[in-house]
């Protein structure tokens, strides 16, 4: 349970970074499709922030998705080896999953959204528009997304299962 956590902690650390990546580097208004529409008509095109910052922002989001997908291959792995059962296969991907969603909701939407100065900070002329009114604006979504988490462990499990 205790490395499932620390898979988990990993794949928070790869979603901020590449929240950071998106925002602070790349700051491309195609990464702001889940932002609510105020914050998406509010925010207007960018030039790089400094010289290469496309390019580091484009390694940082290489970077995240290593660091969210390396987790679940490699907890996949380390269950293979342990000869896990589909239900602990299951349980795993399933807490991974919800672990990094609750992250999402209370560090992301929570903090960075409605309490910080994380987008002012890369987008002054939304500094108005954020705040703790927003919080829950994509319930929905974290929903659908949260519904479907049962159905995607059972798929890895199964797949896992039949490379034991």
């Amino acid at each position: 349970m205790l490395e499932t956590i620390l898979l988990s902690m990993i794949m928070m650390v790869g979603l901020f970074l590449m929240l950071l990546s998106a925002v602070g580097f790349i700051q491309n208004k195609r990464f702001f499709t889940t932002a609510p529409k105020e914050i998406q008509e509010a925010v207007r095109p960018r030039e790089e922030r400094f010289p290469g910052a496309h390019t580091v922002g484009w390694f940082l989001m290489i970077l995240s998705l290593i660091l969210m997908i390396g987790p679940v291959i490699y907890g996949a792995w380390d269950g293979i080896q342990s000869r896990f059962t589909f239900w602990q296969f299951f349980g795993r991907f399933l807490c991974m999953l919800l672990l990094v969603k609750a992250y999402d909701i209370l560090f992301f939407d929570l903090y960075l959204l409605c309490r910080s100065n994380f987008f002012p900070h890369f987008y002054p002329e939304v500094k108005d528009l954020v705040g703790p009114h927003l919080f829950g604006y994509n319930k929905i979504s974290h929903i659908k997304e949260i519904a479907t988490y049962p159905v995607m462990s059972a798929f890895l499990a199964w797949i896992c299962t039949l490379l034991l």
